[in-house]
């Protein structure tokens, strides 16, 4: 392999990723795609229910409360949602947000993440940092999101354009790596709201909407994460935000950097 990406060919991050860690990953693109679509033909031809995703979430929050944990945050939402709410039919509307949702949900599932939560058309997830001996969080994460926009444009944007008319759809992805706490609200250990805090819920939330169509977004923390080969993907946009990111620091003069995927 070359000591630097291809910048003439959009690389499959998937087979890069894996080759790094020389991991055998079962992960098969084009039976991803497949299924997607199968799964978003039934929901708007038969009503199709999707199966619940976040119990594995709820479980493994519940076991660690008030625990600070390391990890990669990821948020993924649709570009446009507001204005496709004002001329879609509502049922129309809630298959396409239902079907993003869970089929997002899904891709984060099989790169050994955790969904927190849906807020809206956004779908949140997370990523422990040495959970498994396979793949370190950050690049489970990375290809996480770059499976996303695949699945969105050559699995479920087809479906959408050719049963409803919709035009293509985009999302945007935003990612960072840190410690966050587990929190309960309330003293019911099985039925009290359990949630994230932190700030890498806050940066990833921040960079995700500096995002631009089709775009993935990560910050400093994990870039510096990243080996020197897997750095050359991505390229640094920090002097173009118009003003400095927020971020809790020992430093506070420090400029917490943000960087763009190069190949969306």
């Amino acid at each position: 392999m070359s000591s630097k990406p291809d910048k003439e060919q959009t690389p499959n991050m998937i087979d890069v990723l894996l080759s790094r860690k020389k991991i055998d990953l079962k992960i098969d693109a084009t039976l991803l795609i497949k299924n997607v679509q199968d799964r978003v033909n039934n929901a708007l031809e038969k009503g199709y229910q999707y199966t619940r995703v976040i119990d594995s979430s709820e479980k493994f929050l519940r076991k660690n409360v008030f625990e600070q944990i390391d990890m990669a945050v990821l948020y993924v939402d649709i570009v446009g949602s507001t204005k496709m709410s004002m001329t879609l039919p509502p049922n129309k509307l809630s298959i396409m947000i239902s079907s993003f949702s869970q089929e997002m949900s899904y891709v984060i599932e099989q790169f050994g993440g955790y969904v927190l939560k849906f807020v809206g058309d956004a779908v949140i997830g997370y990523f422990i940092e040495n959970e498994t001996n396979q793949i370190p969080a950050v690049y489970n994460v990375i290809g996480c999101a770059d499976s996303m926009i695949k699945v969105v444009k050559q699995g479920i944007t087809p479906i959408l354009a050719e049963k409803i008319g919709l035009s293509e759809i985009s999302i945007k992805i935003g990612i960072d790596f840190g410690k966050n706490v587990v929190v309960r609200y309330g003293a019911d250990e099985k039925k009290a709201y359990v949630d994230l805090l932190g700030p890498t819920m806050n940066v990833a939330s921040k960079i995700q909407n500096l995002a631009k169509p089709d775009q993935i977004i990560v910050g400093q923390d994990i870039y510096d994460k990243l080996d020197p080969y897997m750095q050359e993907f991505f390229s640094d946009m920090t002097d173009e935000l118009t003003y400095p990111l927020q971020h809790y620091s020992d430093d506070r003069d420090k400029t917490y950097c943000v960087y763009r995927y190069k190949y969306q």
